[in-house]
């Protein structure tokens, strides 16, 4: 099977005309959770007022289920440099990450404590020099941002593209994909098309990918293993695609849904993400 990485520059079939910017490398390799460090060399005053954050948001974590309208957050962009570099080190790196390169420009973290995110936007500038315009901590099954580009980056229907070479069902799965994003609506369970357990030949995947190609939102999942989430150029379509811990593809899929559920944090995660960053702030509090 032909994998599609998600690649620094568009490569492949129709990349010659595709207008989108180029994409950032992801990260690669089998990750396994790793509790938050307790932060070093910080300073009482920004120890205190970091304790004081993750208390106030904990408090509305415990008394709004996941998922509510309005996510318990809170706003960094006015701390200090010092405060949110405890926080950094305090809530550590999760499974999940992500970044989106248009219409906005953000970088989205889970922290280690599930369904707990960290979502930068970068301002004008080159690369991982741009300028940080916002930063917050968000608790939600996943930050809407990356719901909200995908909305703004696809189309409604794509146009047919000129038949490859040696193809035996790309177009009548074209026109499969292109039925269901039609047919979808917010809320609706996932449409999969697991294209590892279907007759197609390269022909068929050159077909899809110049079609579809990806676009703005690009997400990784690691644990063992990777699973790569990108979005296309179709309206609630995504490639999935589960990389081993040898980095071979073993899944390829297309989800037809909001959100691919591997992305999503669960409510029991929420939960212990609940009881275990209060343990961790009484562990802050007797620093």
């Amino acid at each position: 099977m032909k994998p599609f990485p998600i690649p620094v520059v568009p490569v492949g079939p129709g990349s010659q005309t595709d207008e989108s910017p180029e994409y950032l490398a992801m990260p690669s390799g089998m990750s396994t959770f790793q509790a938050p460090r307790l932060p070093e060399g910080a300073r009482p005053e920004d120890l205190a007022r970091s304790v004081s954050i993750l208390e106030g948001l904990l408090g509305s974590m415990r008394v709004t289920p996941l998922g509510a309208a309005a996510a318990p957050q809170v706003d960094l962009a006015g701390e200090s440099v010092g405060v949110r570099e405890v926080l950094t080190q305090s809530l550590g790196f999760g499974e999940v990450s992500a970044f989106t390169v248009a219409p906005g420009r953000y970088r989205v973290q889970e922290t280690a404590f599930p369904a707990l995110w960290r979502v930068l936007e970068q301002g004008e500038g080159a690369g991982e020099g741009a300028p940080i315009v916002a930063d917050r901590l968000v608790a939600c099954p996943v930050p809407p941002e990356l719901y909200a580009t995908m909305r703004a980056t696809t189309l409604a229907e794509l146009p047919v593209p000129p038949l490859q070479p040696q193809m035996m069902n790309g177009e009548a799965l074209l026109a499969e994909v292109q039925q269901q994003s039609a047919l979808y609506t917010p809320g609706k369970a996932a449409h999969v098309i697991n294209l590892t357990l279907l007759p197609v030949t390269e022909g068929d995947l050159d077909y899809l990918y110049g079609a579809l190609g990806h676009r703005e939102v690009s997400i990784l999942s690691r644990g063992y293993g990777n699973c790569r989430i990108t979005s296309t150029r179709l309206a609630h379509v995504w490639w999935v695609q589960y990389f081993n811990s040898m980095d071979t593809l073993i899944l390829n899929t297309l989800e037809v849904v909001d959100m691919p559920d591997v992305v999503l944090a669960a409510p029991e995660d929420y939960q212990d993400s609940i009881e275990r960053l209060g343990e961790y702030i009484e562990m802050l509090r007797e620093e």
